[in-house]
């Protein structure tokens, strides 16, 4: 006759203890990455911030249901509103009231282009369905023909890209001196070519 044996029973308990410490362990090591999203400030609930605006100084794109990308009053590629936004901001056209032209910019100073970095403003109008990526893809060119006049600058200032400041800057590495230096050359370049972008609120038709 054959002897049966009972199956040995698993200690669940110690288990249990495993699994717990293996949480606790992955709740302190992992890092949670933060979202990237756009930095952008919310319009203003009125127009009074845009009454002086001369319209050779603001640039309209607008982008429609379909996804069409309208700047200057015609239907253009993402791939070419770049070089569009770098020639509306980077005009240098005469400025009343100012030393004139503006000596840093490499423009061709048209009369119906923005006077002054200073003064540019690029406008960026949506319809209510309008798909995210093809904003973030108008959004990002606007960035890089902002960047790309930045670091212009900054080689010409410093002989270092302008990302390459901003990168060091918030790297934790560096010294508090050297921060106050990067931090420095930040505020100059922006000073040349500051980011002034708006957005009215979403058109519904």
């Amino acid at each position: 006759m054959k002897n049966h044996r009972s199956p040995q029973e698993v200690n669940a308990g110690s288990m249990a203890d495993i699994a717990f410490l293996l949480l606790i362990f992955f709740l302190v090591t992992t890092s949670i990455e933060n979202d990237a999203g756009l930095n952008r400030l919310m319009p203003p609930n009125d127009n009074e911030a845009i009454v002086d605006i001369r319209e050779r100084n603001l640039f309209e794109i607008s982008i429609n249901n379909s996804d069409q990308i309208m700047a200057e009053e015609e239907i253009i590629n993402s791939k070419i509103l770049r070089k569009k936004v770098i020639a509306f901001i980077d005009n240098g056209g005469y400025t009343l009231g100012m030393d004139g032209y503006c000596d840093y910019c490499k423009g061709d100073r048209l009369l119906d282009l923005s006077e002054n970095p200073d003064k540019a403003i690029i406008s960026i109008k949506t319809q209510r369905n309008t798909s995210y990526p093809v904003y973030v893809a108008v959004q990002n060119e606007v960035i890089a023909a902002y960047n790309t006049l930045r670091n212009r600058e900054s080689l010409r200032l410093f002989n270092t890209p302008y990302e390459s400041i901003y990168s060091d800057y918030y790297n934790e590495e560096i010294s508090e001196d050297q921060k106050g230096q990067l931090k420095e050359r930040l505020e100059i370049i922006r000073a040349l070519y500051p980011q002034k972008i708006l957005e009215p609120e979403t058109v519904n038709n």
